[in-house]
């Protein structure tokens, strides 16, 4: 079945983009965009393409244009865990780049994904001498930091595994801000599980849990939430 909440993808421009949102790094004044526009370029990382990984030299720094990427963390021993979920107008490998030390993450692209890609001394160039970007790199760490703590929120204070589910599908389609609260998951049951501290087993059930009970529907790999006051009562 085809995905009923995909979006048209095409390439073009930072001046020209109609796009931008006031929260974005690249939501910049008419001449520093222009500037901006010419240091980067455009690329496009089809499902499961890589834009950095985990240890290497922070040499690029990618805002995201369209798709979403997953990051992830590796242990020891080998476990992979599934830090967050990077969307649209969020900056990749930015905080490597300031600290000038390695990815601390693997990012991988979980569908198709458009980004503005640079180099990490010509961003930085680019930051140092325009006030309004300075500005737009500290609101992005900030972004960074509060994805971080209701993270760690979701999984200290949900009680419940579905809970815990709840609530991330309700900042999934809250994110999309579409009015009927439909938006793609690009993620498996597996990587899922990672995120939420849980096992594969207990989000396949309490997903057809829900789905059974008209909480939501699951059609391919959109998920459309029919009661959200019920998921909200379950956080």
């Amino acid at each position: 079945m085809a995905d009923q909440c995909s979006n048209k993808m095409h390439m073009e421009n930072c001046t020209t983009c109609t796009d931008r949102h006031e929260d974005w790094f690249c939501n910049l004044s008419p001449q520093a965009l222009v500037e901006f526009d010419a240091l980067g370029m455009h690329m496009m990382v089809p499902p499961g393409g890589t834009l950095f990984f985990e240890a290497q030299p922070a040499r690029g720094v990618y805002v995201l244009c369209k798709g979403h990427v997953k990051l992830t963390a590796s242990s020891k021993d080998g476990k992979t865990l599934l830090m967050r979920i990077a969307k649209p107008g969020d900056v990749l490998g930015l905080s490597a780049a300031i600290s000038d030390m390695s990815y601390s993450t693997t990012a991988q692209a979980l569908d198709p994904v458009q980004v503005k890609s640079f180099q990490s001394k010509d961003l930085l160039h680019f930051i140092e001498h325009h006030i309004e970007g300075s500005m737009h790199a500290a609101r992005m760490l900030n972004r960074k930091y509060r994805d971080a703590l209701s993270a760690a929120a979701r999984l200290v204070l949900s009680a419940s595994i579905s809970g815990r589910i709840a609530s991330l599908l309700l900042e999934m389609a809250a994110e999309q801000k579409d009015p009927k609260l439909c938006f793609t998951l690009s993620l498996t049951h597996e990587e899922l599980a990672s995120m939420l501290g849980t096992t594969r087993e207990s989000v396949t059930r309490i997903l057809n849990e829900m789905k059974h009970k008209e909480i939501i529907a699951i059609h391919g790999a959109s998920i459309t939430i029919l009661r959200k006051d019920v998921l909200e009562l379950l956080i």
